[in-house]
């Protein structure tokens, strides 16, 4: 089934860069497209990723992480997998008009969810955001 103008972000967690990214497209475009994020082994919305975007005045602690297989048999108009392990496994049942990927590093340090950290997590939001502003670009020219 067609879902007429979606963009879906996927990442492994669905917990700091697609929800970034969700935030970002969110918040920028001014359209009548469904912004959505999932994961791989989706968990829950990082803490120090919502920091980092609230650095931004954007708000995503109550955004929720799903799991890709939510997303599956529909035909989005983008995915973007923002993560070289989601575009790797991402699941074959996964359609859009426009596949992207963003190669962005992963911002998370094995469970030591800090302040230490937030600059890793600021630096993956700004590449983010620049993936983000060239895509809009794409999108509404």
């Amino acid at each position: 089934m067609e879902v007429k103008n979606t963009i879906l972000f996927v990442c492994t967690g669905n917990s700091c860069r697609s929800q970034m990214a969700e935030g970002f497209m969110k918040e920028l475009l001014n359209t009548d497209h469904m912004i959505l994020s999932a994961g791989l082994k989706p968990s829950t919305v990082n803490p120090v990723a919502i920091k980092a975007m609230k650095e931004k005045n954007i708000d995503i602690s109550r955004q929720t992480s799903n799991h890709v297989d939510e997303f599956l048999n529909y035909k989005h108009d983008y995915v973007i997998t923002v993560c070289d392990n989601a575009k790797k496994l991402c699941p074959a049942g996964l359609d859009a008009n426009n596949f992207l990927h963003w190669s962005i590093p992963d911002p998370y340090v094995d469970g030591k969810d800090n302040d230490l950290h937030l600059p890793r997590y600021r630096k993956a939001r700004d590449l983010i955001e620049s993936h983000i502003e060239t895509l809009l670009f794409e999108i509404l020219n």
